[in-house]
């Protein structure tokens, strides 16, 4: 139990430290995909691992040792973690449950507003497209059901026709793939690791760089699409904060432009060929991700194992 139990705690570190350059070798698609999945997997792994770890201090509680009907001195003698290691997993699931319920009512409650404001607002059914009398330059999608292209007229007045195509075909992509639900279920997951922030925030742009790739098969024209990416980013620097579960062409524009912030490199992204699917790679990072899945299990299985040896030993 003692290595498995490690390792499902300690393999989401070296993802973490690759989720950059995996978001930029991997086709962006098969990217947020993989990403999505490895957060949740890793997630899932730590968790039941910081549980393992708690229930072997947590079960030599008398009260639940007499519920339970097993021996706390043999449950005291077999245990594979020590007491410091026992508590601080303890500690730690706890701030992990509060702040994953808390994280998980925040965001819901975000999805619902959306929704409610998405459809309160007036729209061409045709295109989705709500035109905001705002000189400020903006545009996003918002989620709901159906989701809404949010556009002012600062921003259409900005573009010429072919730009307003590819920032269309843009948000048009976040809601037809539902990069919502990816970057979502990505946060939620990050909220009980912390060391799986890099990996939501790969997903966040990922998926950006999937609506780019869109984009850029729909108008035919990859320098437009990043012509248009870098001119949108320029436009937003000051607009208001969109909703907290909008995804825009321009989404961490200005905050990050210097340096190689995600803007600078959608850009040069898009000026450069399609990414190609790196399927042996895929195949790697699904394996690390099934490694720490299995540690998990197998912490779970030698935890139950211990518990029958416990009450085995119950005089």
């Amino acid at each position: 139990m003692r290595v498995a139990v490690y390792l499902a705690l300690t393999l989401p570190l070296p993802a973490a430290l690759s989720a950059r350059w995996l978001a930029a070798r991997l086709d962006p698609r098969m990217a947020t995909w993989l990403l999505t999945i490895a957060t949740v997997g890793f997630a899932g792994a730590s968790g039941l691992a910081l549980t393992a770890l708690a229930a072997t201090e947590v079960g030599q509680i008398p009260l639940l040792a007499s519920v339970g009907d097993w021996s706390v001195r043999v449950l005291r003698r077999d245990d594979p973690a020590s007491t410091t290691e026992a508590l601080v997993a303890c500690v730690l699931l706890v701030v992990v449950l509060a702040a994953a319920g808390r994280a998980l009512v925040r965001r819901v409650r975000a999805l619902v507003a959306a929704a409610r404001t998405a459809h309160r607002l007036p729209v061409d059914p045709a295109t989705r497209v709500v035109i905001l009398d705002d000189e400020v330059p903006d545009a996003y999608a918002m989620p709901g059901l159906p989701g809404r292209i949010v556009v002012s007229t600062g921003m259409l007045d900005a573009l010429d026709e072919p730009e307003r195509r590819v920032l269309l075909a843009h948000e048009r992509a976040h809601l037809s793939c539902g990069h919502h639900v990816f970057v979502t279920v990505a946060y939620l997951a990050a909220v009980t690791n912390p060391l799986l922030w890099p990996l939501a925030a790969a997903v966040r742009y990922t998926s950006e760089r999937w609506a780019d790739e869109r984009a850029a098969r729909e108008v035919g024209d990859r320098r437009l699409v990043a012509r248009t990416i870098g001119k949108a980013a320029l436009l937003t620097r000051r607009r208001p904060a969109a909703p907290a579960v909008a995804l825009g062409i321009a989404t961490g524009a200005m905050a990050r432009l210097r340096g190689a912030g995600p803007v600078p490199r959608r850009v040069a992204a898009l000026l450069a060929a399609p990414p190609p699917r790196r399927r042996l790679l895929l195949a790697v990072v699904l394996g690390v991700v099934a490694l720490a899945v299995l540690s998990s299990a197998e912490t779970v299985r030698d935890l139950h194992a211990l518990f029958e040896l416990a009450q085995a030993g119950k005089p």
